[in-house]
């Protein structure tokens, strides 16, 4: 069993050892972000063993939209998020009991949002009605509709909490803006100026040293470990970087592997247009969750210098099948490794990049911001349900005290 570092069950009284608590999550998980993340780690330290189930390309298509990725595509991804210790393919959309016992779980977790069905149903109700129902944070900052919204619109607004342009705000409107209003944490929030949803919706991400503290594994190399040494933007962390970086893993029988991010700006001068997509602390997160990935460094630089290779005593260096784009002097940005001869080419066996994703979200552009309306108009509904029913509890408390009183 893949325990990632995490805490083990609680011990017993008289030191027997606690049945370990098994946790079930589901969800779509497609353009899996560190929001998606950051769920299943909260989910992780609620318990002792992790499932996920993740929902077809069909049951998708029918409540939602059209994913943006295949499921085998998204399947494999949530296994790479190194707080997942088994995943369920093909899981119903609706969670029920059946399902939590099917597969031994003792309760579901869900982030303070609210997940509908195709006829504006509450998909965790049987299990909340059950008592067993979890709920952590959502992640402030990053959602899918806002990464779908940063690749449409060629602007570099996302790189910057202060320099944000008219396309952008417009965006933030046609998707679904989380208002300054929005409380995350109360669950007393109805509704908002402008008839806007909160769990549907853009705002702006803060890194904080907490966080990534809460996704840094803390391990240091160990004797015998290969130190294996990566670098690249790794913008929009997705299923082709994960499938090399699973090679590059099995490079060695004691992988330590080191990932360098590169700046913004340094991404923006050889890749431009709006690029990257997910600001570097994003990105840092993206990367830290993945469970092939040692060790982060934000901000490296492009030329792999004898500096780094000696700080951090590397052994290995390796990219991918990509362009190799030449330093702002001409120069060969690996020139170093290959001068060592610990330079390696790894063939990931997938061409995915996030140039393609990006046009697979501008051929599919009309329908995933149907998808995104569609969506917040349900939310809105079940807002409106909810606000009319606290409306009635307040009434009902009003008229019992007045009745109390005379």
């Amino acid at each position: 069993m893949l325990r990632n570092g995490s805490a083990g069950a609680a011990s017993a009284p008289n030191g027997a050892s606690a049945r370990p608590v098994r946790v079930w999550c589901d969800g779509c998980y497609d353009m899996v972000h560190y929001g998606h993340s950051n769920q299943l780690r909260q989910a992780r330290a609620m318990g002792d063993y992790l499932i996920v189930g993740v929902h077809t390309d069909e049951e998708i298509s029918k409540h939602k939209g059209p994913p943006v990725f295949t499921q085998e595509e998204r399947y494999k991804m949530v296994k790479a998020i190194k707080w997942v210790d088994e995943i369920v393919p093909g899981a119903p959309y609706v969670t029920t009991l059946e399902t939590l016992d099917k597969y031994n779980c003792d309760f579901c977790v869900h982030g303070n949002d609210i997940t509908l069905t195709v006829d504006g149903k509450d998909t965790y109700e049987e299990v909340k009605n059950a008592g067993r129902y979890r709920e952590c944070k959502r992640t402030q900052g990053v959602s899918t509709t806002d990464l779908v919204g940063r690749m449409l619109l060629m602007t570099k607004a996302h790189h910057s909490n202060i320099d944000e342009d008219m396309d952008y705000r417009k965006h933030t409107d046609n998707f679904g803006k989380v208002p300054a209003w929005a409380n995350h944490d109360s669950p007393t929030v109805l509704s908002g100026p402008k008839g806007h949803s909160p769990w549907t919706g853009v705002s702006q991400f803060l890194q904080t040293s907490q966080k990534i503290i809460q996704f840094a594994s803390g391990k240091e190399p160990q004797p015998g470990d290969t130190i294996i040494y990566v670098a690249g933007a790794f913008d929009l962390f997705h299923i082709g970087h994960v499938d090399f970086l699973e090679k590059v893993h099995k490079l060695a029988e004691q992988p330590y592997v080191i990932v360098g991010l590169h700046f913004d700006q340094e991404v923006n001068l050889y890749k431009g247009k709006n690029y990257p997509i997910m600001n570097v602390h994003e990105r840092t997160l993206s990367v830290l969750a993945c469970r092939y990935v040692s060790e982060v460094v934000i901000g490296a630089p492009y030329a792999v210098s004898a500096d780094l290779l000696d700080h951090f005593k590397v052994d290995i260096v390796c990219h991918g099948m990509t362009e190799l784009v030449p330093d702002r002097d001409g120069s060969d940005p690996y020139e170093e490794p290959k001068r060592r001869g610990i330079f390696q080419q790894v063939d990931s066996g997938n061409n995915l990049t996030t140039d393609l994703i990006v046009q697979r979200i501008i051929k599919n552009r009309l329908e995933f911001e149907a998808r995104n309306q569609k969506k917040e108009a349900k939310e809105l509904a079940v807002l409106e349900a909810m606000k009319r029913r606290e409306e009635g509890k307040q009434t009902a408390a009003v008229s019992c005290q007045e009745d109390h009183e005379s």
